[in-house]
């Protein structure tokens, strides 16, 4: 019974932005947990090499890819279609899909903005509406979106990141409310900065970099691993009790400020 409480053996989860950084960290961790992994991510040949990689990295694990621009209405739905295909619903859903431009207020164009909400914030939304009937078909499932720290607080990531990123987070809120008692849990992260390819051209300013860790109780950048782990234990039957929570996996930044 306790091995239980910390394996996904037999759960089906879909990952969105899979193919590299934390989607790709978090695929990987779910399938250390025993969970059957759907990736998608918009380059087919990119998905099909990650997933080739981390079938030889997780002994047994099980993986599938599905080439989706989540920003896309359609592709939307098309992903869904997919994952319903596999005939026994779904019990993990992560919105991890997202991006950012950016720039100063006063400089985004009405386009560039709605773009950044679109792929942050109302795929995230529209994935986890159309996710909701394959979710209750099982006792208890699981949402976990990746927020972000600019969310909360400024860290001069643009004001589209940061307002996108804070309605993921209330949506997270509302939705773990209005559905409790169909048993989907669902809960946010919020990372701080992480070595990803996203993050390395300014990490690779040695100034910013001091500043940034400054600002960072634990002296480090943080690594997708760490946030994958934060996502995987949100999904374990072990974290049944919690839901409409929002764990930073920022080394204590949130705690110091910017």
């Amino acid at each position: 019974m306790t091995t239980q409480r910390w394996r996904l053996d037999g759960q089906l989860a879909l990952v969105t932005g899979a193919s590299a950084g934390i989607g790709r960290a978090i695929a990987a961790e779910l399938m250390g947990f025993g969970a059957t992994v759907l990736m998608a991510a918009r380059d087919e040949s990119t998905l099909d090499s990650v997933r080739e990689e981390l079938q030889a990295e997780v002994r047994d694990g099980e993986a599938h890819v599905f080439a989706a621009d989540v920003a896309d209405a359609d592709d939307r739905r098309a992903l869904l279609d997919w994952v319903e295909d596999f005939g026994d619903g779904l019990h993990i859903l992560v919105n991890n899909a997202g991006g950012n431009l950016t720039r100063a207020a006063t400089d985004y164009s009405e386009q560039e903005w709605r773009d950044i909400f679109e792929v942050n914030a109302f795929s995230a939304l529209e994935l986890s509406r159309y996710a909701h009937p394959l979710m209750t078909r099982h006792a208890t499932s699981s949402i976990v979106n990746v927020g972000s720290v600019s969310g909360l607080t400024h860290v001069r990531t643009g004001v589209a990141y940061g307002m996108s990123k804070a309605a993921m987070h209330q949506m997270t809120r509302n939705l773990a409310v209005e559905w409790a008692e169909d048993g989907v849990r669902v809960n946010a992260v919020a990372p701080w900065y992480i070595r990803t390819r996203r993050t390395s051209p300014k990490l690779a300013d040695p100034d910013y970099l001091d500043e940034v860790l400054m600002r960072t109780p634990m002296g480090r950048v943080g690594e997708p691993a760490e946030v994958a782990a934060a996502v995987a234990f949100l999904c374990l039957p072990a974290a049944s009790y919690i839901t409409g929570e929002c764990i930073a996996v920022d080394g204590g930044f949130l705690r110091y400020g910017f």
